[in-house]
């Protein structure tokens, strides 16, 4: 089992270069970039300079064209894909490489323009520099991990305290009327995405009724609040948030949890621990409910994606300074270096918390052996 484990671990690397690659490609070729944005500043007024640039304004200047070409010339986007990609994966990783173009001479081929791997040095990982905010996208993405790590801490915990009583009840009452309906609530929440949800309630009870606040997670006197205060100022503004942060899990987990018990109540040795006199509730609570959980304990290795539990859409409908807004602003400004930085996090903790969670099927349950 430790050499599957292992493995498990080394298609990490090749999983890593795979979806970075594949994204990569995919927002170069998507419509509008940063030259496009400057362009307009240009176009409406502004002016645009960088150490190094110089300073362009469109006061005298007709040709757009040759403007647009030393912008992309100044952010790389003249080189190719790999090239591109190859520049940003070696700087990731500590190893950047200097690329330079040069012909391929041969005596049966001459190519006058291909890009060679020129220099490679070692240095710190750099995720590189915001497009739009000019600073170091690796601060840009800490500075945001505090309030998605609370809003998903308090999430996952919630949904676990909630959804494992639940599924507890509707299995022992299976067939009742509280089972009918409670399946047909979580179904029906089930089918409504959490933030479209979100802008319905956000409306009714932020907007008509007043009762919860339009937007954040705190108010603008947070600052002057005393500890209580700001506890109550933080619950005010959270709640609806991780309501709809908990709606995409409430239905699986309790449904999971529901059919778990049900496949061990008609287990050989539930029947023993009957005929041997125990009640309903030792039988339950003590034996039974210890071999359901397992399914359910394995989903704690998915905690490792807390930092990144915010959803981009939930943050945005509520205003929250999150992981997710961050991503979601840094897709719609193609402000690809933020983009990138945000999925490395994201891919990373996705992959290591899969194997977590095979590790901890193997603890929960000792007939599981992967080989």
């Amino acid at each position: 089992m430790t050499s599957y484990f292992l493995r498990r671990f080394l298609l990490i690397i090749p999983t890593f270069v795979g979806i970075t690659m594949l994204v990569f490609a995919i927002l170069q070729f998507c419509p509008g970039n940063i030259v496009d944005h400057e362009i307009d500043l240009l176009q409406s007024g502004g002016t645009l300079g960088e150490a190094g640039s110089g300073v362009h304004t469109l006061g005298g200047v007709k040709n757009i064209e040759k403007i647009r070409k030393e912008r992309e010339h100044y952010y790389g986007f003249d080189r190719p894909i790999l090239v591109q990609y190859g520049d940003w994966f070696s700087k990731l990783i500590g190893m950047p490489i200097q690329f330079e173009k040069r012909p391929l001479s041969h005596k049966f081929l001459f190519i006058e323009n291909l890009w060679y791997p020129a220099k490679i040095s070692l240095a710190y990982p750099d995720m590189g520099f915001s497009y739009m905010k000019k600073s170091l996208v690796f601060d840009r993405i800490v500075s945001r991990l505090p309030v998605s790590i609370k809003v998903g801490l308090i999430g996952f915990v919630l949904s676990y305290l909630v959804c494992i009583p639940l599924g507890v009840m509707k299995g022992v009452r299976h067939g009742s009327s509280f089972d009918f309906s409670s399946s047909l609530l979580i179904f029906i929440a089930y089918s409504i995405p959490g933030w479209t949800l979100g802008i319905v309630l956000l409306v009714w009870l932020g907007g008509d009724l007043g009762i919860v606040p339009l937007g954040g997670l705190y108010s603008d006197n947070y600052a002057q609040l005393s500890a209580w205060g700001k506890f109550l100022d933080q619950l005010h503004h959270g709640i609806l948030p991780i309501f709809c942060y908990m709606l995409g899990n409430f239905a699986t987990l309790t449904i999971l949890m529901k059919n778990s018990l049900m496949e061990n109540l008609s287990a050989d040795y539930i029947r023993t621990a009957f005929a041997k006199g125990l009640s309903e509730r030792r039988v339950i609570f003590l034996h039974c409910l210890r071999n359901s959980l397992i399914p359910i304990a394995t989903g704690l290795g998915h905690a490792f994606s807390i930092i990144i539990a915010g959803s981009y859409l939930i943050e945005k409908v509520f205003n929250i300074n999150g992981f997710g807004l961050l991503g979601f602003n840094a897709i719609a400004d193609r402000d690809y270096p933020v983009a990138l930085g945000i999925l490395v996090i994201a891919s990373i903790l996705r992959l290591v918390g899969n194997i977590f969670s095979d590790m901890l099927y193997c603890l929960f349950d000792p007939r599981i052996r992967f080989q």
